[in-house]
């Protein structure tokens, strides 16, 4: 069986605008944070993984290697939707596992400030034209009459069936969940946004797709993550102090759809979670009620609570109860997002599955502050991608 992997460093930069920094420099810092946490350097790396979604060129990695060391190694570029920075430290533990080095830097980043709203297949890049043409183009006339590829209105028909399905779910406890993470992201110096709304103010904000309003969407921002990898046996060479701020990496987890006998209209973003989290827990030898905290992917405020029911926070069909019981709360008994989500913190895309990890490492770490969930020893973090991809990642406080 192949040997542990742990995170030795991890760091985010501050998620926001960021006009005096290109892509390449909001990778640097974070790559460079990482390895500082790690009081390792660039030499000592053996494989780095590099995502990048929206506006690099595919050798961003080779580009990042320019600013922070060109030592000769071998560099992953990575593209895999919201899921590219989890995908990213996925390929470094892939490496370790595999033998082949004992150290990986996993580095996400996005520049989207100012991007506006992200549709599916047929997002157009900075400076590109678009004319219908192909598969895409055959649906383009009815996009928005009987669906779309646009994300606040795909997640919007997420929350909307949940609702048809189970019931309770109306546009008030939608804003609640909003609610609840802006004022976690008021804890959170490192958040695009760290304001705190009101139920009402959610609730009478622009409509963007029924039933999320402008606070209930995924902030789009500038942002930078990175983490440092290192084998266990790797682990036991170094300080006590290395090792006891060491996170173990006690699941990674990827999947993408399986078949389904079903029409395609609207993507299923339940089925690749729940087998995520299901081989996750599998994996890490934990189950649900285990977990100190969990920081999930709530691009909107409805697709944050279709995944308490996809991760198993609650029994099927009661995601309305384990939100309604307090639960999600930074002082309830599973805490969700307490970094503020996606909603708050800020969607930089690649960059958003590290800096998921970050919030959780953060905590076992007992570096959170304010908002430490203390006592935190298992922690969950979730990312999914439309297209699609989904990565589940279970770390543990090291026991040094």
């Amino acid at each position: 069986m192949a040997e542990n992997v742990w995170i030795l460093g991890i760091h985010m930069t501050k998620f926001g605008k960021h006009p005096d920094l290109d892509t390449v420099d909001l990778g640097a810092q974070a790559a460079r944070g990482a390895l500082s946490d790690a009081g390792l350097h660039m030499r000592d790396v053996g494989v780095l993984a590099a995502g990048n979604l929206m506006r690099a060129a595919a050798s961003f990695g080779q580009q990042l290697q320019k600013q922070i060391g060109q030592t000769g190694i071998p560099v992953f570029n990575v593209a895999n939707a919201c899921a590219t920075g989890a995908t990213a430290l996925r390929v470094a533990i892939m490496a370790i596992r595999a033998g082949e080095t004992d150290v990986g830097l996993a580095v996400g980043v996005e520049k989207l400030s100012g991007a506006g709203l992200l549709a599916g297949g047929t997002a157009q890049r900075q400076g590109d034209t678009w004319s219908p043409q192909g598969r895409f183009g055959a649906v383009a006339p009815i996009d928005g009459r009987i669906g779309t590829e646009t994300m606040p209105g795909v997640f919007a028909q997420i929350g909307m069936e949940y609702d048809h399905k189970y019931g309770g779910a109306d546009f008030e406890l939608f804003a609640r969940i909003s609610e609840k993470n802006h004022a976690h992201s008021t804890l959170n110096p490192l958040a695009s946004y760290q304001k705190r709304f009101s139920l009402e103010q959610i609730m009478n904000e622009v409509m963007v797709a029924y039933p999320n309003t402008r606070p209930m969407c995924s902030a789009n921002c500038d942002g930078g993550a990175a983490a440092v990898v290192v084998s266990e046996s790797k682990l036991r060479t170094l300080s006590l102090e290395q090792q006891r701020r060491a996170v173990k990496i006690s699941a990674s987890v990827l999947t993408s759809d399986p078949w389904q006998e079903a029409c395609q209209v609207l993507p299923d973003v339940n089925t690749l979670t729940r087998a995520a989290a299901n081989q996750a827990y599998e994996q890490a030898g934990v189950g649900p009620d285990d977990l100190d905290l969990v920081e999930l992917h709530d691009c909107f405020a409805t697709a944050e609570l279709v995944h308490y029911d996809n991760l198993r926070l609650c029994p099927p069909g009661g995601a309305v109860d384990f939100f309604n019981s307090g639960a999600s709360w930074r002082d309830g008994t599973t805490p969700v997002n307490v970094s503020g989500g996606l909603e708050s913190k800020g969607h930089p895309v690649s960059a958003t599955g590290i800096a998921n990890i970050w919030e959780v490492a953060t905590h076992l770490r007992g570096e959170a502050g304010p908002r430490q969930i203390e006592g935190a020893r298992v922690g969950l973090a979730h990312v999914i991608g439309l297209g699609s991809a989904c990565g589940v990642h279970i770390l543990e406080k090291a026991a040094v």
